[in-house]
């Protein structure tokens, strides 16, 4: 079978301007390629379905998406689709893969085996130390490393794996954050790879992060958390990697220190519980997609199997089904009495429409 090519340019300037058209996300996106073949057509009846969702509708501007691409091209960046050669295979698999990555750097780094390592921001000297150690060894192993570079255990384990690291950013790709790792982030982008979703040009947000953390848990084989707080971005990186079914491990830490508290949370819930890195490359060696960890079970996602003619018929009625509280889809499904495909094109004309929130685990709701 031969590999995709790269979209045309037409139809790559028409992707681009469909993810950045008001209501359209990662799922819906690919539910609108699957349904309309290409982002041309899609983009042309995106108005019609947000009318059936009753709401006046206009696709992303066509100046605002020229003035994106001079910016990637300004900042040495480049595109990188979905279904392109490069795009990294484990994380097309996950929930909700982005379908537009935007990357400066050896993108062959991520088509190799991956460990992602994360932790606090405001780390012990020793943990910065570990993940240092850490991030050298996993790199001299074979393994590129993955993290956020943030302050703490994310930059220490970059620094350690260079040249063999993934940098993930919660910015646009000509942002520098935090400001005190800039020299390390265009050091990530000249010797390693750094990875960006958002538009060049976008400041980091708080929601910006949970989506920065589902990339580096869908690039790796499995997430290792070296030391965090019970309610840290760490560990929605972990669960996450639990939910996409890899592996999740982390470094066992004093009950006397906050820090390691998060860990500790972890290892009780069902992490691997590791010390050394010759303990991360033997969980990973060969990883075969089954974890040792029983952190959290793999979510179904048979949405992402659906043929393209499920997605042809007529929408099915679901009004009455949906609320303000998160449903699964597969029990809308179930209760509306409607193929998978029907339930999902209903759910696409309320999500243009500006109407249907999507949550983690193939869950939706009406929009508050």
């Amino acid at each position: 079978m031969n590999a995709p090519a790269a979209p045309g340019q037409e139809e790559a300037f028409a992707r681009i301007r469909l993810l950045r058209s008001p209501n359209v996300g990662p799922v819906s996106y690919a539910q609108l390629l699957r349904r309309f073949g290409d982002a041309r057509t899609a983009l042309e009846a995106l108005p019609d379905l947000a009318a059936r969702g009753s709401r006046a509708y206009r696709p992303a501007p066509r100046d605002a998406i020229e003035q994106e691409i001079a910016a990637v091209r300004a900042a040495g960046a480049r595109y990188l689709f979905h279904d392109m050669p490069g795009y990294p295979t484990l994380l097309g698999q996950i929930e909700g893969a982005p379908p537009i990555l935007i990357v400066r750097g050896d993108a062959s780094l991520a088509a190799r085996p991956c460990a992602a390592v994360v932790g606090a921001r405001n780390a012990s000297a020793a943990a910065v130390k570990l993940a240092r150690d850490f991030g050298h060894a996993l790199a001299e192993a074979g393994f590129v490393v993955v993290s956020g570079l943030a302050r703490g255990i994310d930059g220490a384990a970059h620094e350690g794996a260079f040249p063999a690291t993934i940098g993930v950013i919660a910015s646009g790709i000509d942002i520098a954050y935090p400001p005190q790792h800039r020299a390390l982030q265009e050091r990530i982008a000249t010797e390693g790879l750094l990875v960006a979703e958002q538009v060049p040009g976008t400041e980091p947000r708080g929601s910006h992060f949970p989506s920065r953390n589902r990339i580096i848990a869908g690039l790796a084989l499995g997430t290792l958390v070296v030391e965090a707080a019970p309610k840290s971005g760490s560990l929605i990186t972990a669960r996450l990697a639990g939910e996409a079914g890899r592996e999740v491990m982390a470094i066992p830490g004093s009950p006397l220190d906050a820090r390691s508290h998060g860990c500790n949370q972890l290892i009780r819930e069902g992490a691997v519980l590791v010390q050394t890195p010759e303990d991360v490359v033997e969980l990973l060696t060969g990883f075969d997609g089954t974890p040792r960890s029983s952190f959290r079970e793999a979510q179904p996602h048979f949405l992402h199997s659906l043929p393209e003619e499920d997605f042809a018929g007529e929408p099915a009625d679901i009004a009455d089904l949906l609320t303000t509280a998160p449903v699964g889809v597969d029990e809308l499904v179930r209760q509306s009495g409607g193929s998978a495909g029907a339930v999902q094109m209903a759910l696409l004309e309320l999500e243009i429409a500006g109407r249907l929130a999507r949550h983690a685990g193939g869950r939706v709701s009406l929009r508050a």
